[in-house]
């Protein structure tokens, strides 16, 4: 069997975050090509992550900046490393590299985070991005650590488009692999069964938030046409600040955790979703489509996912037209039965397992026949590799000779 070591930022949540739903695809796609994991994190688990023991994962608790990873990462030996996003690389990649030097290092972005950053300043400064907006320091960082691997992973048509043609990234170094549907949902409640609106998302992530405080604006307006619905707003990590949003006199519902999603999209009429920037792909939506729930969207929110085919409901980024396709959506059977069926097709044409699987595997053999090759061509990695250029080694050194 072949070892894969999967090094996480979090131990994942899968019922809290699409970050923790993307990890366990990532893992049924090694298995299913029986791959041995092991999945080592520095982080405390909480009570809501996902027991991997349980699909037959192993799993060890490591150190920041502790030499002890060295003999343990010796000892796995294994053929590919997976970074769960690009700072984990930054910590633990040198190490990787310096002990299992034939390991092929693939990172997993989640999304861009610089692009994300870049959208946020814009967003907060209440203006357009701007070329400059991209150039931070997350940028570079993010660059370098994707320069440093073997593959990246993106989860974005957008983000694989924006990786290539506007930064130059050689195709060779990325590949985009998108969340991945193994079923559609069809046996799910029709529309005059069907109550209310809903909005969700964990409640951390500062993009949702923005949405959040997004449908508190636009609430009143949608109220006022349709006195008898609420507003269910779900999310792990509910803050202090969202639950002072909770109005029952408005139906403004702050409901906190969902302890399923596919129970409470079941129950809902149509998705609120106003996201106001971010990057990537939203699990909100994607899981919408999968069970059969229309939802109203931005631009940003939509990004990435429908392709040329129309979307299950309405994309809009104007406020008013939102509150108006908003209502609309909630009170047209008609309309919202060709929402439904646009998301089942857009699940089938463009998210479908098989359409994925296999080649990404292909792939990731590919590469390792012919690492030696495909390092030499990456001549920018080479150089981002070299001891003068790795401040993250050093830095990480100093900090365990000062701890200890």
């Amino acid at each position: 069997m072949k070892h894969l070591v999967i090094i996480g930022a979090v131990w994942p949540e899968p019922n809290s975050t699409a970050a923790g739903n993307r990890m366990l695809q990532l893992i049924a796609l090694f298995q299913k090509q029986d791959y041995d994991i092991t999945f080592l994190c520095s982080a405390m688990p909480s009570d809501f992550s996902f027991d991997l023991i349980t699909i037959s994962v192993k799993t060890q608790a490591i150190q920041l900046n502790d030499s002890s990873f060295d003999t343990l990462i010796k000892e796995l030996n294994p053929d590919a490393v997976l970074f769960d996003r690009f700072m984990i690389e930054e910590q633990y990649g040198w190490r990787v590299m310096e002990n299992c030097p034939n390991a092929l290092r693939i990172l997993d972005t989640e999304d861009l985070h610089f692009l994300r950053k870049a959208r946020e300043v814009a967003f907060k400064q209440n203006r357009e991005l701007v070329f400059e907006d991209y150039i931070s320091d997350v940028f570079k960082r993010e660059m370098a650590s994707i320069y440093r691997c073997d593959l990246t992973l993106l989860i974005s048509e957008y983000e694989m488009q924006l990786a290539t043609e506007t930064f130059k990234i050689d195709a060779s170094l990325l590949y985009y692999l998108p969340f991945l549907s193994e079923e559609i949902n069809i046996n799910v409640p029709k529309f005059e069964e069907r109550n209310h609106f809903i909005s969700i998302g964990n409640f951390l992530h500062e993009p949702n938030w923005q949405t959040v405080l997004q449908l508190k604006k636009q609430w009143k307006s949608i109220k006022k046409q349709l006195p008898e619905a609420e507003l269910h707003v779900y999310g792990a990590y509910v803050s202090e600040k969202a639950k002072q949003l909770h109005n029952e006199k408005e139906g403004f519902l702050i409901k906190g955790r969902a302890e399923s999603v596919r129970d409470v999209y079941a129950k809902a009429k149509v998705l609120l979703a106003p996201i106001p920037y971010g990057a990537g792909l939203k699990g909100k939506l994607f899981e919408a489509m999968q069970l059969g729930l229309p939802s109203v969207t931005t631009k940003m929110g939509a990004e990435g996912m429908h392709g040329n085919l129309d979307w299950n409901g309405f994309i809009t980024s104007d406020e008013n037209e939102f509150v108006e396709k908003a209502v609309e959506l909630y009170t047209n059977k008609s309309l919202w039965e060709t929402a439904q069926q646009n998301g089942y097709e857009i699940i089938e044409k463009r998210f479908k397992k098989e359409l994925f699987a296999r080649d990404f595997i292909n792939q990731v053999e590919y590469l390792q026949e012919h690492l030696k090759t495909h390092r030499n061509q990456n001549f920018l990695g080479q150089i981002l590799q070299h001891q003068s250029l790795q401040s993250t080694k050093y830095m990480s050194k100093w900090i365990e000779a000062k701890n200890s």
